[in-house]
């Protein structure tokens, strides 16, 4: 894909050369966004809502077993996430080739994505898919690291928050895309496409080829029209300076105490956030009794929602603060997130399930956008490296915490509930911190 869409008039304000440090040309912008666009399908069809369910209910057997070794291996790929994620980072920050980096991490994640056309519905093939879906989502996650740290260097100030934003409701449409058209070309499909055999469960297993061909195609754009800043320095050499640089910073960051209060905030915030994205297809098929195509259908609805919110929470973003983005959010979250946990019909979910999408997204797009204007200068992605480790050295307590609880209680109704006690503590820690002043470009 080499063409970019021209911005709609109401966004075209953020292309507009006064937003833009100098040389950052308009498709640079887009493209970046676009890559939102490419790699959100693989959160939304894979581990939330669709692969999730076919192995809850097609793999592992319904039941509560398949919901805790899903956990399980969720928070063995955020431990490795949480170890990985900072090193890189540093290194990145001396070599300067995020592009090269991103590369790799996304390709990985593509393999992987692709290869789970072979998990078969059949017990055997359980730990298969568990491995397969923690390899890709090493891949995603560490990606991630790199492509955050673009942020800072491709819009002013004035405007991270709505760049940021933006981009992150493009991934939600993006996802609610991709989860679209394999509801219409395959799940729901009476023949679907390609001749695929249903009894074999070919309709569902699907998902993971056209998953990975989608990110690598909306990918592009990135590739090509993202600047990049390579220093020159040798890998050896940028090992050595990052890995050095990481030690002063950890052992530093009583000099940023603002950046330290945050991260240990998020800590808690984005682990109940991502645990809820990880187990909400799991719970929807478990608990309130979806099938494949409901799962996704409720999947589409709840993207419009969480797309809808992160595009327009990036205008009170800029005005507000990114703090108190989050920390409003937060608060809108855990009081919608109580009668999802109790409800009892399938309407009741649905409703507020998603009012509880609407806050989602801002939650996560104001979070990037916090980073990027607390990051020192020439020190962003190691910074986000630190924010990859805050999203991910506790990622095990989430679904460790659902999962033993479902074990002991064998209700996954309970186990969710646990969810809340993480977003609580993080938002009462965020609540202490200030808003953060406005740095000049």
């Amino acid at each position: 894909m080499t063409e970019v869409p021209e911005p709609a008039a109401a966004t075209r304000a953020v292309t507009h050369s006064a937003s833009r440090p100098d040389g950052v040309p308009a498709r640079a912008l887009w493209s970046w966004c676009l890559f939102d666009w490419a790699n959100s399908a693989f959160p939304t069809v894979i581990i939330t809502f669709v692969f999730s369910a076919y192995f809850e209910l097609g793999v592992s057997g319904k039941g509560a077993d398949g919901t805790a070794h899903w956990a399980f291996a969720q928070a063995l790929s955020g431990i490795l996430i949480a170890i990985l994620s900072p090193i890189l980072g540093a290194i990145a920050d001396f070599s300067g080739r995020r592009k090269l980096w991103l590369a790799a991490l996304s390709g990985t994640c593509v393999v992987a994505t692709a290869m789970l056309w072979f998990v078969e519905p059949d017990p055997s093939w359980a730990l298969w898919a568990l491995v397969l879906v923690s390899i890709a989502n090493i891949g995603f996650e560490m990606g991630t690291v790199f492509y955050n740290a673009m942020l800072p260097g491709l819009v002013r100030q004035s405007h991270l928050g709505r760049l940021s934003g933006w981009a992150w409701g493009l991934g939600y449409a993006g996802g609610l895309v991709c989860l679209a058209l394999t509801l219409v070309l395959f799940v729901q499909a009476e023949q679907p496409l390609f001749g695929l055999d249903k009894a074999q469960s070919e309709h569902v297993r699907i998902v993971g080829p056209f998953v990975a061909v989608w990110f690598l195609l909306f990918a592009v754009p990135l590739f090509l029209f993202v600047p990049d800043a390579p220093q020159g320095l040798r890998m050896r050499e940028a090992v050595g300076k990052g890995l050095r640089q990481l030690r002063g910073t950890v052992k530093t960051l009583r000099a940023h105490r603002e950046i330290a209060r945050f991260l240990i905030a998020r800590l808690f915030y984005i682990d109940g956030l991502n645990t809820l994205f990880a187990m909400g297809g799991l719970y929807a098929a478990g608990t309130i009794g979806m099938d494949y195509e409901e799962i996704i259908v409720f999947g589409i609805a709840l993207n419009v929602t969480a797309g809808l919110g992160a595009f327009a929470f990036g205008w009170i973003d800029d005005l507000f603060g990114s703090k108190r983005t989050i920390a409003f959010s937060l608060v809108a979250m855990i009081g919608l997130a109580v009668p999802v946990l109790l409800a009892q019909s399938e309407t009741t979910f649905w409703i507020f399930a998603l009012l509880l999408g609407i806050f989602m997204g801002p939650v996560q797009a104001a979070s990037r956008s916090l980073m990027a204007r607390l990051a020192p200068r020439g020190m962003e992605t190691e910074m986000f490296g630190l924010f990859a480790l805050s999203g991910k050295v506790t990622s095990f307590i989430g679904p460790t915490l659902v999962g033993w609880t479902i074990i002991v209680t064998g209700s996954q109704r309970i186990g969710m509930s646990t969810i809340l006690i993480l977003l609580v503590i993080g938002t009462v820690l965020l609540w202490r911190m200030p808003e953060p002043p406005r740095r000049e470009d």
